[in-house]
């Protein structure tokens, strides 16, 4: 079995694409969240190796996450979903700890090359 994989993202129809994303690829989905707190809570609880991160989403946003993951756990490896556009919002993730970032709307192959790259790290 592949890494396993915290989805989040506000918008259960992403989670939904990037659940048969990764599994049609090997990885496990160990969890979904659909905002910023809830995803903290569940990073604490199911311990994924890898998670996706949508950056505009109530409650908590991704960047406000990511921050609060990286305080739980320095070694996370988030990466950010973004969709086109938000390139300053992508470099803040960079700079609060994400580890790269993939644009909606997702493509199969990129979003598998970017997290086994993070995965082989």
């Amino acid at each position: 079995m592949g890494a396993k994989v915290l989805i989040v993202d506000d918008a259960a129809f992403m989670r939904m694409v990037l659940k048969n994303i990764l599994t049609n690829n090997g990885f496990e989905v160990a969890g979904e969240a659909e905002n910023g707190k809830e995803a903290v809570i569940k990073y604490t609880e199911l311990k994924p190796d890898l998670v996706t991160m949508d950056i505009t989403m109530p409650e908590m946003d991704g960047i406000t996450a990511v921050k609060e993951i990286k305080k739980l756990d320095p070694q996370a490896k988030i990466i950010m979903c973004s969709a086109m556009g938000q390139q300053a919002m992508v470099i803040e993730a960079i700079k609060a700890g994400a580890s790269d970032f993939i644009v909606k709307p997702f493509k199969e192959d990129l979003v598998v090359e970017k997290l086994n790259i993070q995965q082989a790290k």
